[in-house]
């Protein structure tokens, strides 16, 4: 793993890398959630018109490198390492310091890139990350039952289904179900 600074990551696997969304990516960002705009929509909020534009994918990078800075949020580009080319994104979210030294993870990959094991040695990155470098104990993750792929995505990860979260997040004007999964630090169990 290459750890830079806290400014500058870069963490390498197999066949991707992921490091610190920059401004530089907005454009790449947008292309990539115009590309997947419905099949990213089958699980996530519904997202305004706005939300696909260029300005707004600045600013959501520059909000993740300010969250960066104060120990909140830590947002990746998921990069293939023969192209460079980004295929998604993956974000450690709501960081919890004290007591609980806890995060959310969640994650995006280019549909046209699904099914090559990317996204599962993503997670397993930012795990190590996770663990190693933020000193965390647990990262939790929610899934919508029927998201079988993602499902799968955290097992192989390591992650172990706690229970399921009631009617959870709104999805495409519904409340939906998630399934609650976590990992923990195998240094503090």
């Amino acid at each position: 793993m290459g750890i830079l600074n806290k400014d500058s990551v870069r963490i390498e696997g197999k066949y991707i890398y992921l490091r610190f969304l920059e401004e530089k990516d907005a454009e790449a960002m947008t292309q990539l959630y115009l590309r997947n705009r419905d099949f990213f929509q089958t699980y996530s909020p519904t997202r305004s018109e706005s939300y696909y534009s260029y300005e707004r994918q600045l600013r959501t990078i520059q909000h993740g490198m300010e969250s960066r800075k104060i120990d909140r949020a830590y947002s990746f580009g998921i990069f293939l390492r023969e192209t460079d080319e980004l295929v998604g994104d993956i974000d450690l979210t709501g960081v919890l310091r004290d007591a609980l030294q806890s995060c959310y993870v969640g994650y995006s990959l280019d549909q046209a890139h699904n099914g090559k094991g990317y996204t599962t040695e993503a997670v397993k990155l930012v795990v190590d990350f996770g663990f190693n470098h933020l000193n965390l104990h647990r990262i939790v993750a929610g899934v919508m039952p029927t998201n079988i792929g993602s499902l799968r995505v955290l097992e192989k990860a390591g992650f172990e289904k706690e229970g399921l979260a009631r009617k959870n997040v709104k999805i495409n004007g519904k409340w939906e179900d998630h399934v609650e999964l976590s990992i923990l630090n195998p240094d503090e169990e």
